[in-house]
């Protein structure tokens, strides 16, 4: 490896590195509702009912998608069954009745 290689490797690393420590300082700190919100957006954005985040315009349903990401979620409540909070709890399930009344009404 010549030295202009190392040089430019070394850049690229420090580039990377600056990266990932700005995105890390934009992004929120992940916990489990932050997950589960974000397992629910991305069902919202499957079932049609979200519009596109980088053209805004409309999408079209893709409803097995989406029955799979509530099917997740569900697998991730019933594994984490016992070990969370009453809010935790409360969003989880409430989550989950929100998306099936929705997929309900997508598929008629």
């Amino acid at each position: 490896m010549t030295s202009q290689d190392e040089t430019t490797d070394s850049k690229a690393k420090e580039e990377t590195d600056e990266s990932a420590a700005r995105a890390s300082e934009d992004l929120p700190k992940v916990d489990f509702s932050t997950f589960v919100l974000s397992l629910g957006t991305t069902a919202l954005y499957q079932l049609g009912a979200m519009p596109d985040p980088a053209s805004g315009e409309s999408v079209e349903a893709d409803p097995l998608v989406a029955q799979q990401t509530i099917d997740t979620l569900e697998m991730l409540r019933d594994k984490t069954l016992g070990n969370l909070d009453d809010s935790e709890r409360q969003l989880v399930d409430s989550l989950l009745y929100e998306l099936r009344m929705r997929f309900v009404e997508s598929t008629r």
